[in-house]
């Protein structure tokens, strides 16, 4: 039965990547049926960020509370309810009014199943999951793009990710007992039923020796990676001279990268430590990132890109793996709920790079995600000496 579940995450985690690019796809359309310029995209893509850190926050109080199952159930049910008011919006107020339970719920569904896979399941389930992640996050364009091509227009693509959720709340909801039976099993070599129970007050979640260096290199990875996605085109266009439809088809390699980065780092974690891991994820990068400074070199650029993102493969998923050994099954929820805030917040740098190309120059792009980088390194192994010593005096 525990391998249906296993099952259900996954579906989960596909679930999770579904709305993540439908804004993106169908902003073109929707703009100018709502009047609106396209930079008021920006403004939904905060308030879901903001959603999604406030609810990564009360993470690890919700989750003690109504268990893991019932967090995520109600979490994917809050998701379908804004897509599918989305789905039936008339005006832009309407978009930054249901953006609130969107982010809410995608935010609650993040940080519950990250925290629950770190728990049960083994370091090539996170890298597999992840890699789930970014199936469901490249398959919705093209459900909205063929909404958009049938002429039933962009409500209708997010009507279907919304029935998809849906479907997905009641699998959730019918699969309850089963979560409930994995959880009751996670604390015999952990902490004792007090524990179980109690949320960590943030304050308390930071003073945890090693927790601030962890936050820290959450942050950082993702800005380089959002940074990364977001930027690609506009640097290739920049640096190489490449014609917008020919960068934007060249800077989707390094989302290919990452997806079939973390498929394949499912089967290195068979051999390799989390450790390892991140540490070698870290040296691929820095190869891409080299690549990509090569002036002139159109093929460098392009295999940097796709580099860069096999190196970001396994530092996310292989972190939040690792999280419950460095810091203990009690603190674990609270930790990945922070974790994920950070990350949602690192997210949200990727705009500021936006001023200084207009400023500079967008060919400061390596400079820029090199920075992250190195700050980034210095911060896991900060990590990895603080909670060694923690586990020592323990």
């Amino acid at each position: 039965m525990f391998a249906l579940l296993v099952a259900i995450i996954y579906l989960c985690f596909i679930s999770l990547g579904l709305p993540d690019s439908l804004l993106g796809a169908a902003w073109p359309v929707m703009r100018i049926e709502f009047d609106s310029p396209d930079s008021f995209a920006s403004i939904i893509s905060i308030i879901i960020g903001l959603g999604t850190i406030t609810s990564s926050l009360l993470s690890d109080r919700l989750t003690k509370r109504f268990g893991a199952g019932l967090v995520t159930a109600v979490s994917t049910a809050m998701t379908a309810v804004a897509l599918f008011l989305f789905s039936i919006s008339t005006q832009f107020w309407m978009l930054a009014v249901f953006a609130v339970p969107y982010g809410l719920g995608a935010g609650g569904v993040d940080a519950a199943l990250n925290n629950y896979v770190a728990l049960h399941l083994k370091s090539r389930h996170m890298s597999w999951l992840h890699c789930m992640w970014g199936v469901g996050a490249s398959v919705s364009p093209y459900i909205m793009s063929y909404a958009l091509s049938g002429g039933t227009g962009w409500n209708r693509g997010y009507f279907i990710v919304a029935v998809i959720q849906i479907v997905l709340t009641a699998v959730i909801f019918f699969s309850l007992p089963l979560w409930e039976k994995a959880q009751s099993n996670i604390y015999k070599n952990g902490a004792s039923p007090a524990e179980r129970e109690k949320a960590l007050p943030l304050k308390q979640v930071f003073r945890i020796k090693g927790a601030a260096a962890c936050f820290l290199c959450f942050f950082c990875y993702c800005a380089l990676e959002q940074t990364s996605m977001l930027w690609a085109s506009s640097y290739m266009v920049s640096h190489n001279g490449f014609s917008e439809d020919m960068a934007a088809m060249f800077a989707s390699l390094f989302f290919i990268g990452i997806t079939v980065g973390r498929g394949l780092n499912g089967f290195l974690t068979f051999k390799f430590s989390d450790k390892a891991l991140i540490r070698a994820g870290y040296s691929i990068i820095c190869i891409g990132v080299a690549l990509i400074a090569v002036p002139s070199v159109d093929w460098l650029t392009i295999a940097g890109f796709i580099i860069l993102g096999l190196g970001c493969a396994p530092v996310y998923p292989s972190i939040i793996h690792s999280t419950p050994a460095h810091f203990g099954v009690e603190n674990s929820q609270a930790m990945i709920g922070v974790q994920m805030a950070f990350a949602y917040i690192g997210g949200l740098a990727s705009p500021l790079f936006g001023v200084l190309a207009d400023a500079i120059t967008p060919n400061i792009l390596p400079v820029y995600i090199a920075l992250f980088l190195v700050i980034m390194i210095v911060m896991h192994e900060v990590m990895v000496r603080r909670t060694e010593q923690r586990k020592q005096a323990v």
